[in-house]
């Protein structure tokens, strides 16, 4: 069973210094059709302009993973972390019992492009908890990558929910497919350019929730970058 979920049809709020795209319900934007997929909660397609950012605010009970896609994003937090998010790199910060954190982008003319994604911890009250992971651009094309899981595996970082995240870049000729195991659930979201997933187009900003599925077939892409959520 699939399910397409476009672009222009999800919540947007333009604030002036940020632009967001919300796919499921987030801040004034309520849907109950749309509050998030299993444990994905939030995917948020942010542009931040040159100069602006998130001040400090607080958190509790989220598996939070930052994937900036155009620019640097400037990460404080109250663990002590300060860190620069580029392009490649998957951020995951564990709120759990509380944590505040800003993010800002300290260039003077352009502007950060980013998808702010939040995933429902397996177990509340955890320690809060901070992971910064980088990857090639090689380690993506043509292939889903594993970026984030349970177990840490094959380099990926750790988060504490029930779901698996993988990321690849598709161009045409390029082709990947994940299998999915019974009783599991995927969700894809084309962050950039355009792709066909399971026989169905996709554009930037586009997203399918895909459950009784053998697999996630991903295949003519034109500057596509995808991720995919395997989610219990």
């Amino acid at each position: 069973m699939k399910k397409i979920r476009r672009a222009a049809d999800r919540g947007h709020a333009d604030h002036g210094w940020l632009n967001s795209h919300h796919t499921f319900s987030f801040a004034d934007y309520h849907d109950p059709a749309h509050m998030g997929f299993r444990a994905l909660r939030v995917i948020n397609d942010d542009r931040v302009a040159a100069g602006q950012g998130f001040g400090a605010h607080p958190h509790r009970d989220m598996e939070i993973i930052s994937y900036v896609l155009e620019g640097a994003l400037e990460h404080r937090d109250s663990l002590g972390t300060g860190s620069v998010i580029r392009p490649g790199d998957v951020q995951r910060m564990s709120a759990g019992t509380g944590v505040t954190h800003s993010e800002f982008n300290g260039s003077k003319t352009e502007p950060v492009h980013f998808l702010q994604i939040w995933l429902l911890p397996k177990q509340r009250g955890i320690r809060p908890g901070y992971e910064q992971k980088a990857f090639s651009a090689q380690e993506k094309a043509g292939k889903l990558k594993l970026v984030a899981s349970p177990d840490g595996r094959e380099g990926s970082a750790t988060i504490h929910s029930d779901a698996s995240l993988f990321a690849g870049t598709f161009e045409a000729g390029q082709a990947a497919e994940l299998p999915l195991a019974p009783n599991r659930h995927a969700w894809v979201h084309v962050a950039q350019g355009r792709v066909r997933v399971n026989g169905d187009e996709l554009a930037a900003g586009d997203g399918m929730a895909l459950s009784e599925e053998a697999s996630v077939r991903i295949d003519q892409g034109e500057g596509a970058e995808v991720l995919v959520f395997d989610l219990g």
